[in-house]
């Protein structure tokens, strides 16, 4: 009896001390999936870090934040866009992640398309504020698959789907009365803002492909894969100015202030007066391009296939520099630009005096987004780690 007593006894604190040290597992599970990265980056050692806080500080760098994205283990992040005061991430299967770009926060995540289903580019459409309508809320838009969607930047819901009967040669551009939609057709579809109504269509005179647009109050301006850049009045398909380059135009092409940059396969960087269609300057490049300019304050950087990132003075159209190994823009501060390199590494330029001053490590990045707003680098990799830094001079 009293070795059955035993028995039972020692049953009984065994089951106990098993389940208090399951008890004990799930809460450190769930200790560890709630705590920061930053946090269990401090008690992995740097294992979770992108780039690691020491090497960063060596560049003259400081992380701002970083953060997990909440995908698979057998999803991929694919792309990222900065629009506004959010930083987009999408996956490989469509699974997209909004977060705020000053502190890292998650604002929604969800599935925005079934996997496989293309997604077009993604647009911000902030609305003029009125004094007898009031104020309006923010609305993302995009092109997935067939359809035109609007998206609350809230919570990431759809607002309004408009299935469309053309497929989208670029992404969709809008003001606050149309949708201006580029089809396989060669056509611009216009399209009214609230009711999705096609209102006209208008064609390039070669019915070249249409390969960009953007949109504003008072002008629509596409661009041709034949090299055409036009402008026309927003309501309607009455021309204001046509400018033709020798071979067919970059998407997409980019605005700043009162000039269009425009990047061409015939080799040459061109600056047009968006409001006369004059061209300014042009820059002739050593090869064919294939990737649109990036435009800053004072200077644009446009990828050169084959010969690197070239920077170029915005105002006078003279080069500046060009680095053999650069591949994109990341940011650019007090004169320097911060390039991500094909060697794995993030170099810093000196505008003023053409030259590399150092490079930093950054192997383990794979996914990136230009920011020419100010100065903060937001860097990333396949598994979906996310990080802000930003130079500390």
């Amino acid at each position: 009896m009293a070795q059955t007593s035993d028995s039972g006894i020692n049953s009984k604190f065994n089951s106990k001390f098993i389940l208090g040290l399951l008890f004990l597992c799930v809460a450190a599970g769930c200790a560890a999936r709630n705590s920061s990265p930053g946090q269990r980056a401090a008690s992995d050692g740097l294992s979770q870090w992108l780039v690691s806080p020491q090497l960063l500080a060596a560049g003259k760098l400081e992380i701002l934040w970083q953060n997990e994205l909440p995908i698979g283990k057998k999803e991929s992040l694919e792309q990222l866009f900065i629009l506004g005061n959010r930083i987009y991430a999408l996956s490989d299967r469509n699974y997209m992640v909004s977060l705020n770009r000053e502190k890292g926060n998650v604002i929604f995540s969800r599935f925005v398309a079934q996997t496989g289903f293309p997604v077009l580019g993604l647009g911000l459409y902030t609305p003029v504020l009125s004094k007898i309508e009031g104020a309006k809320s923010n609305e993302l838009f995009s092109l997935i698959g067939n359809r035109l969607v609007e998206i609350n930047p809230e919570f990431g819901t759809e607002r309004s789907v408009k299935r469309l009967l053309i497929s989208a040669t670029c992404p969709v551009a809008r003001n606050s009365s149309y949708f201006y939609l580029g089809g396989v057709d060669r056509r611009m579809h216009t399209l009214r803002a609230g009711d999705k109504v096609q209102v006209f269509e208008v064609a390039a005179q070669n019915d070249s492909m249409i390969t960009s647009i953007i949109a504003d109050e008072n002008f629509v301006i596409f661009a041709t894969d034949a090299g055409n850049v036009i402008s026309i009045t927003p309501d309607r398909p009455r021309r204001l100015w046509q400018f033709d380059a020798g071979g067919g135009i970059v998407a997409p092409i980019v605005r700043d202030a009162e000039s269009l940059f425009v990047a061409s396969r015939d080799t040459n960087i061109y600056r047009i007066n968006i409001l006369t269609g004059r061209l300014v300057w042009k820059y002739q490049t050593e090869a064919v391009l294939d990737r649109a300019p990036r435009i800053t304050q004072g200077v644009l950087y446009q990828y050169v296939r084959g010969k690197g990132l070239l920077a170029i003075d915005k105002r006078s159209g003279d080069a500046l520099w060009l680095l053999a190994e650069g591949v994109d823009l990341l940011a650019e501060a007090n004169g320097k630009a911060y390039v991500i390199t094909n060697a794995g590494t993030l170099a810093v330029m000196d505008n003023k005096r053409a030259k590399q001053l150092y490079s930093v490590n950054f192997a383990p990045v794979s996914r990136y987004t230009a920011n020419v707003t100010d100065s903060k680098i937001y860097i990333a990799d396949k598994a979906g780690r996310i990080a802000c830094i930003k130079p500390v001079e």
